[in-house]
């Protein structure tokens, strides 16, 4: 089925219905996803190991991560356009082969410096997140968008991958030279990304339909960029640095986070952070089909509320109450201590409020901005991982401030609180606007007299 542009070109819709080859397109978008972002978010575990061998204090080695995720992040914008435009079989493929040689080359570092920059090259990965998005609501129609978008999103759970299979091979090849002079340890990861992303590459021309649907092929730049001006897409920007960048950044410094913290060897640490992903992954799905029936609005209260209680909870995890007699003694009431299980469990939870939060703020795009949602999509996804860029650092700075782990958490209270707020305000001045009367009359007997056949 084709539309006629007002321009008279020919072009297909955006989301009307459901293409043929539409699954192929989720499935396999939905796989290189996934790999792409355990590349882009390797460093979480290898950057341990690394800072080992060359010495970098904690700040130094943020900075790592937060190179990479800055790349990911800063071209989200222009690839999602550009997938509206050229179709996202082009770009995908393009995307696989070129991260795949930064990605190699990453075995090969042996110095701080160089380290920073394949580290920033190896972050382009993290920008097929808004290439999958233009891509699967061109081939879905609206009632099935939430769900594709969704379920191609829960390749988030790609940050989970180098979480398992690192450990064990780094310990396991770690000080012995490998066919073709590759060297093991660390060092190995990097070099068997590289093999499966040209893998992908090839696979993706092969398996996708070659007759893309391009949902801005003939649409202007400006017509294009025409959505950016509304302040909502900032809203929601914020609202996917909350549930998105935090995400990022979290899954990055969680690692660290259980050694330095609790004593655990990396491998206990690695699979602990994994309860952490999976659910903020894989639930992703989850919050897209109940955004699809309920609203994407209701999951949001339900997300920010989540997320305040248990960073709330983290960001205190031991105290008690000192109180201050009038003879000048005092008493200590309700100490608590927050061990391990405890922590775990409240990560795993804030993890299942971001899953379902993510899906819900992209179930926005479409029904606000269905003909925009490469470009609308692009900075929501673009702001989105700058939060990720900005977070880790700030949690290593507010740490060397305070002297406090727990600051990590108090940093994610307050953005958390910030959306929250936001999101509330104007959704009352929404309701203002549409009721003036019933707003300005609430409480008056007028008004109670009137409703009185109201339902509860």
């Amino acid at each position: 089925m084709s539309v006629t542009h007002p321009h008279g070109d020919e072009v297909i819709p955006p989301v009307h219905q459901t293409g043929p080859g539409a699954n192929r397109v989720l499935a396999m978008s939905t796989i290189d996803f996934t790999v792409m972002f355990a590349v882009w978010l390797m460093f979480g575990i290898l950057g341990i190991e690394i800072q080992k061998e060359l010495l970098l204090s904690d700040v130094e080695l943020s900075w790592v991560t937060a190179l990479a995720v800055l790349n990911g992040s800063m071209w989200r914008l222009p690839a999602g356009m550009l997938t509206e435009r050229i179709g996202g079989r082009k770009v995908t493929i393009f995307m696989l082969a070129t991260t795949a040689i930064p990605a190699y080359f990453v075995s090969m570092a042996h110095s701080y410096g160089v380290l920073l920059i394949l580290a920033f090259l190896v972050g382009f990965a993290g920008n097929l997140f808004s290439v999958g998005i233009a891509w699967n609501a061109a081939w879905f129609g609206r009632d099935r968008q939430g769900f594709a978008l969704g379920l191609f999103g829960a390749g988030n759970v790609g940050a989970s991958v180098t979480k398992f299979i690192g450990p064990p091979l780094i310990a396991g090849t770690a000080g012995m030279t490998l066919a073709f002079g590759i060297q093991g340890g660390w060092r190995l990861v990097p070099v068997l990304y590289a093999v499966l992303l040209v893998t992908l590459a090839l696979l993706t021309w092969l398996i996708v339909p070659r007759h893309d649907r391009l949902a801005g092929q003939s649409k202007p730049i400006m017509v294009m960029l025409a959505p950016l001006k509304h302040i909502r897409v900032w809203r929601f920007s914020l609202y996917y640095v909350a549930v998105f960048g935090a995400y990022v950044a979290l899954s990055a410094w969680l690692p660290k986070y259980y050694v330095d913290n609790f004593q655990l060897d990396l491998y206990s640490a690695a699979l602990l952070t994994a309860t952490f992903i999976f659910p903020a992954s894989l639930l992703r799905p989850v919050g897209g089909w109940v955004s699809d029936r309920i609203g994407a609005r209701k999951v949001m209260y339900a997300t920010f509320s989540l997320m305040l209680l248990t960073t709330g909870i983290l960001m205190m995890p031991n105290g008690h109450i000192v109180i201050l007699h009038a003879d000048g003694s005092q008493t200590s009431h309700l100490g608590y201590t927050l061990g391990l299980p405890w922590f775990v469990m409240l990560v795993f939870l804030l993890g299942c409020a971001m899953g379902i939060g993510k899906a819900a703020v992209y179930k926005h795009i479409p029904e606000y901005f269905p003909d925009n949602v490469g470009s609308v999509g692009g900075l929501v996804g673009m702001l989105g991982g700058l939060g990720g860029f900005v977070l880790p650092p700030l949690f290593a700075y507010t740490k060397l401030w305070t002297g406090f782990p727990t600051s990590t958490f108090f940093t994610l209270f307050v953005l958390t609180l910030i959306a929250a707020v936001w999101m509330h305000v104007t959704i009352v001045r929404m309701l203002h606007a549409q009721s003036p009367d019933l707003a300005d009359h609430f409480d008056t007997d007028h008004i109670s007299t009137s409703t009185s056949g109201a339902t509860a």
